[in-house]
């Protein structure tokens, strides 16, 4: 009996060795009971993340490769493992993960990225009470290391960070939106400063849009090395680790790529990727490359003695003594080979968390390089480095690129801006319109913010009233340093201006640390026509803004730049075009048109220009939108000479009131005769000095150049365009002759229709003049060739000879001609020392390459072959 219950025992002893597992069911993880029951296990060995290379001060055992071998081959949870359910459904999870939370695949890589920081940030917190917790050696190296086996598909993160005890694990990776950052800021929030990314617990999960099976090793100073595998079929595995090369400290996550993920595979992508996303990280990112490179290595003795037996000729002999010398030395050889090692790709520094005195020139145009990939050698125009307190916090470096984009306003309302958008060093976007106006998304540079609240993706920012507090700082910003260049610049030079500059600069609530140095002589020699170069390069971005910012308005109308009829070939601003105006000038003037040469011939500036008025010229199409919303500056309207409606200012009332009397009926018989024409109406003219007419618009309607433009829109709105282009004045000099003998006509024979067409031909020369097109070109050509003939005194009913027939010399006449002797019929000017052939055509041309330069298409194959 004895014997028989001793079988017993040894029975259920060889089988509980046997199956390990086969124990009671584990209970499910779920946030109300997140406990989990040790097991014994012996000592874990742990491998080096992967590709074959073991860190330095590490070391393995035989088994090791062998073991990490077969565990990187599967794909299966391990068979020892202790296994567990997610807590929520694993299905809702990738369908928000793969459908709604992440929007491109690159995300994942910055999320892990984003971790590994975070976890390096504890480990460095706990360090600073307690320096033990660092270790000594590599282990004490605060780093981010990267790793990718093509063969196996296999990409692993590592870093040296806090690591997770197996609960954590658990707990963390285990439940969805259990952060274990969210818990360790709550822990250690009240004992200083640490700002950390990862809050929201799903960043990891995104792993699964690139990899279909996950192994997570963690080794905590509290615990001992554990791995966390998943494949996300709603299921993981805890398991103590006893395969892979001992971490000593921190957390490497291996991901096993899907066949679709295969370019993640690529170095050139992870650089591009960790360059794009954590270029700016705390922490240094090293990525396991490979580089070719020439090294020398010895000659084998065979070889040398092949090459001394080739190389001994007798002409080599004289320098025997020379070689014999050579020989003592080692011979060497120069071999390509492919040398691995880590490669740091985040070697430029976040320069926006120093203070701007500690920053250089060439920092800040090294900087801007980096950021904005110009490959312009030239460093930035202008740049404006500063911080905001308050309600929201941020930092910011903005940058005047030193040249604008070639398709900077072809695709305008389309474009995105070039800043960058990171929260805690972590780049968010750079698509993101609400931080700048279109009108300044030429600007380069980025904003970075502890405090900015993002969602759950970090793909887009939440609609939070930060954001509209951090754009209008952003444009004051970016404003006072296109001010500032205009201040800089001695050609530029205004004291009013910049004190009153200097004045809100002092009111502004955003404290600005930018660096301010003495103008020296060389300095100012550098800033000598800066704001010229800059508005020839940007110029339409600050008429755009006019349009587009009516809280910036008079601030932006401050920094346009235009010629005038008085400043030559030097750009005015509107503040001295104020500080040049005449005793008693009321309004501001300009014209609008296709170029300044044009401008200057314009019969609208003739009485302006006699009396000493100055003219601005706007020759940019988009100044014709600009002043419908710059209507005045500095209390004074800006007034477009080429409308109804201008005052000059009459010397005598008087004379001007008889004189408007006596014209009186003209006016009247002329607007009756243009009214097919569409004018309405005939009107005395203030403007004029030299001109006998010209024809304005009514004051809200299309000027001839607007109207211009309008009709060059491919998909313009006929019917809009007759209602917007207003009604037409036709405006006459009551002193010019052809007037004065128009009205003498008139008042003798008013229904004469000789008299009415010369009065449609002035309106229509008149038009001209004034810059609009004539609808009737036909007409109009039909009157001017009327005048033409009257002139050269050719009767209106002259007679036309008779049509003569145009002839086409055919094949066989070409090749008389070509057969004729020098000096018969049809070989004119075959002189030898005459410009032509014998064939009638310059020399060194034949009558095959004038038909086919005249496109001349041959009927047959027989004709193409003889050409």
């Amino acid at each position: 009996m004895a014997r028989s219950a001793a079988v017993v025992a040894l029975f259920f002893l060889i089988a509980l060795t046997a199956f390990p597992d086969q124990g009671p069911i584990r209970s499910k993880v779920h946030a109300e009971d997140t406990g989990v029951t040790e097991e014994n296990a012996s000592p874990p060995k742990i491998e080096e993340p992967i590709g074959g290379a073991i860190p330095d001060a590490l070391s393995t055992d035989s088994q090791v490769v062998e073991r990490e071998s077969e565990s990187v081959g599967q794909k299966t949870l391990r068979a020892h493992a202790q296994r567990f359910t997610f807590q929520a459904e694993v299905s809702r999870l990738m369908d928000i993960i793969v459908n709604s939370l992440y929007s491109n695949k690159d995300i994942f890589l910055r999320e892990l990225i984003s971790n590994a920081s975070d976890a390096l940030d504890k480990i460095r917190f706990l360090s600073l009470t307690d320096k033990s917790q660092l270790g000594e050696g590599d282990e004490s190296k605060l780093e981010i290391r990267i790793k990718l086996d093509k063969e196996k598909k296999l990409l692993s993160i590592r870093d040296r960070g806090i690591g997770m005890t197996k609960d954590e694990l658990i707990k963390n990776l285990g439940t969805i939106a259990k952060s274990g950052t969210s818990a360790f800021f709550e822990k250690m929030q009240s004992g200083g400063d640490l700002n950390l990314i990862g809050q929201f617990g799903v960043g990891f999960y995104s792993v699964y849009l690139v990899a279909d099976y996950v192994e997570v090793i963690s080794k905590n100073n509290e615990d001992k090395q554990y791995i966390w595998e998943s494949t996300a079929d709603g299921a993981f595995a805890v398991s103590e680790d006893e395969e892979n090369e001992p971490l000593g400290r921190g957390t490497e996550i291996k991901l096993h790529l899907k066949d679709d993920a295969a370019d993640y595979l690529e170095e050139s992508k992870l650089k591009e990727l960790v360059q794009k996303y954590s270029e700016f990280m705390n922490f240094p990112i090293y990525l396991w490359n490979s580089t070719e490179v020439e090294v020398e290595v010895p000659v084998d003795e065979e070889t040398e003695e092949t090459v001394e037996e080739e190389d001994d000729k007798p002409e080599d002999k004289p320098e025997e003594s020379e070689t014999e010398e050579e020989t003592e030395k080692p011979k060497t050889k120069k071999v390509k080979e492919i040398k691995w090692d880590w490669e740091l790709l985040n070697d430029v520094k976040a320069i926006w968390l120093r203070s701007p005195k500690d920053v250089t020139e060439d920092e800040y145009s090294k900087f801007y390089h980096s950021i904005s990939k110009d490959y312009n050698p030239d460093k930035p125009m202008s740049w404006s480095h500063f911080s905001a307190e308050g309600d929201v916090e941020f930092k910011a470096v903005l940058f005047i690129p030193p040249k604008a984009p070639h398709d900077l306003y072809e695709n305008y309302y389309n474009s995105k801006t070039s800043l960058k958008l990171y929260v805690r060093r972590v780049f968010v976007s750079d698509e993101f319109d609400e931080l700048l106006p279109k009108y300044l998304s030429f600007l380069k540079g980025l904003v970075d913010s502890d405090t900015l609240p993002i969602n759950v993706s970090r793909e887009m920012l939440q609609q939070h009233g930060s954001l509209r507090t951090i754009k209008k700082k952003l444009v004051r910003k970016a404003l006072d340093m296109i001010r500032s260049i205009v201040n800089a610049d001695p050609d530029e030079a205004n004291p009013d201006a910049k004190a009153e500059d200097a004045k809100a600069e002092n009111a502004e609530d955003v404290k600005s640390d930018e660096k301010k140095e003495e103008k020296s002589d060389e300095k100012k020699e550098e800033n000598k026509g800066k704001y010229v170069k800059f508005w020839n390069e940007f110029g339409k971005s600050i008429k755009l803004g006019i349009v587009e910012d009516a809280t910036n308005r008079v601030r932006l109308a401050k920094l346009l730049r235009f010629y005038s009829s008085n400043s030559d070939d030097k750009l005015s601003s509107l503040e001295q075009y104020v500080s040049r105006m005449k005793p008693g000038q009321k309004d501001i003037y300009f014209i609008t048109g296709q170029d300044r040469e044009q401008l200057k011939k314009s019969p609208f500036l003739e009485r302006l220009q006699k009396e000493g008025y100055e003219v601005i010229f706007f020759t940019d199409p988009v100044d014709e939108y600009l002043t419908q919303y710059l209507t005045e500056f500095d209390d004074k309207k800006l007034v477009n000479i080429s409308k109804e409606g201008l005052k000059l200012g009459q010397k005598d009332k008087e004379k001007a009131k008889e004189l408007k009397q006596s014209f009186k009926p003209l006016l009247a018989w002329w607007k009756d005769v243009l009214k097919p024409e569409g004018v309405d109406s005939v009107k005395i003219s203030n403007r004029l000095a030299d001109t006998p007419a010209v024809v304005v618009t009514s004051t809200y309607g299309w000027s001839a150049n607007m109207e211009r433009i309008m009709r060059a829109q491919t998909l313009t709105d006929n019917s809009r365009q007759n209602y917007m282009r207003g009604k037409r004045v036709l405006e006459i000099n009551p002193r010019h002759p052809i007037i004065k003998e128009l009205r003498g006509k008139v008042d003798e024979q008013p229904e004469d229709e000789s008299t009415k067409a010369t009065g449609k031909l002035i309106y229509k020369t008149a038009l001209i003049d004034s810059g609009f097109l004539v609808d009737d070109s036909k007409e109009f050509a039909s009157q001017i060739y009327s005048i033409i003939k009257s002139n050269l005194n050719i009767s209106p009913d002259a007679q036309f000879d008779e049509e003569i027939e145009t002839v086409i010399e055919d094949k066989e006449s070409v090749e008389e001609n070509e057969d004729a002797e020098p000096g018969s019929e049809g070989s004119e000017g075959s002189e030898p020392d005459s410009p032509f052939g014998e064939d009638g055509l310059p020399r060194g041309q034949s009558m095959g390459s004038t038909l086919r330069s005249e496109n001349y298409e041959p009927d047959d194959e027989d004709e193409k072959d003889e050409l």
